[in-house]
Parts: C-alpha cells; structure tokens; sequence
C-alpha cells in the first residue's frame, strides 16, 4: 500500500508523520532532534552534519512504499534576515535528501492551509478585536472565517493542534520534560502530522 511522509522541518528538530494513502491511518509519528558533536565550528558546518543524521534516517524509509512527502514552508516572520536565510537554507537541503533517498520531489503546504485543511473546525468568523471589544454587526457580515477565530486572539496555537492531533490519536505516547510538560518537540510532530491530514484531506484521501 502507498504512504504520504508529512515534514515539519526546523533546524533544531524535524518532525515526522507518516500515513496510508488509502484511509490516512498513522503509522508512525516521530522526529528527529540531532545532536552534533563536538560541537562543529560554524553554524554552516552544523546545518551539514544535521542533514547528514537526517538522511541516515531517511535511508530507513527507503522500503516503505512512500509515494508522497510533503512539507510545511517555513514561516518566514522573523525579523532576522539571517535566521530566515538559515531556515530556508536548512529546508532546501532536507528537500534534496528526500529526493536523493526516496527519489521523490517533495510537495510544499502552507502553515496556515496545514492546519486550515487538516481542521476545518477551526476556521471561524472572528467576533471581537484585540482588545476585546465586540466588532459592530454591520462589520460581521463582511468579515470571513480565519483560522482559530473563535478563539482569544493570544491562544497558544501549538497548543491547538496538539490537542486535536490527541484527540484523534489517543494512542500516542506523548514526551514530556522532568516537571511533566510537553516537549517542545511534541509539536513539531503535530505540525508534521497536521500537514499530512491536510494533505490527505485536500486530495480526498480522508474525509473527517
């Protein structure tokens, strides 16, 4: 049976979900945090030795019937151009990997179409600003549904979709740190996972 792998890539972690194409069962929900050492000279040289861990796993993917790989774009909002050099840089040498080892070119999906896609219920018709003044109803029925709009401005929208990737797979043996809170490498996986359904979603893999 063919499989989608969906990719959350940073360059601390890579989230990693993967799903029959079929019916969109999860068959695996991981990711990979290398850790480089010694601790190589220049941030490039890390970058390089990441990759290199990234495709010594991949390699383990190579007999898995993996038909599709999609990743979620890096989101581009820092004010640091460098960091968002660094982060584009990283992506483009994780795209070549999957291409090299499982010879596939990998399809790219936004954050905000991932999460709009993978759970529709969250798109909502925002009905208070920022200050929490309630908008004129006037104003209400020109206004569009947006992702998380019923919820406070300032939510926590990892937190979000790990709870909804929980939800529909209680199985999951989540991590946690020594005063039992979610590592931060949880979401990583739920993007990861998130850009998976919306993809199987999207192409009408998976209906709910």
């Amino acid at each position: 049976m063919s499989r989608i792998l969906s990719l959350d890539v940073s360059t601390k972690t890579i989230g990693m979900a993967l799903f029959e194409m079929s019916d969109g069962k999860l068959l695996e929900l991981t990711h990979i945090t290398p850790k480089i050492k010694p601790q190589p000279e220049n941030k490039l040289e890390e970058l390089f030795r990441k990759v290199d861990a990234f495709e010594k796993l991949l390699t383990r993917y190579m007999d898995l019937d993996i038909e599709k790989v999609v990743i979620e774009e890096p989101l581009l909002n820092s004010n640091n151009v460098n960091t968002v050099g660094t982060l584009l840089r990283f992506n483009g040498m994780i795209s070549k990997v999957v291409d090299d080892v499982l010879g596939i070119i990998p399809e790219f999906i936004s954050s905000y179409d991932s999460r709009a896609n993978a759970f529709p219920e969250l798109m909502a018709v925002r009905t208070h600003d920022k200050t929490g003044q309630p908008y004129k109803e006037k104003d209400l029925k020109t206004k569009k549904p947006v992702l998380f709009g019923s919820y406070p401005w300032d939510i926590d929208k990892k937190q979000i979709i790990w709870d909804k990737v929980a939800d529909r797979e209680p199985h999951i043996v989540w991590e946690y740190d020594k005063n039992m809170k979610l590592k931060k490498e949880n979401f990583d996986m739920t993007d990861a996972y998130a850009c998976g359904l919306a993809w199987l979603k999207i192409n009408g893999q998976v209906k709910n």
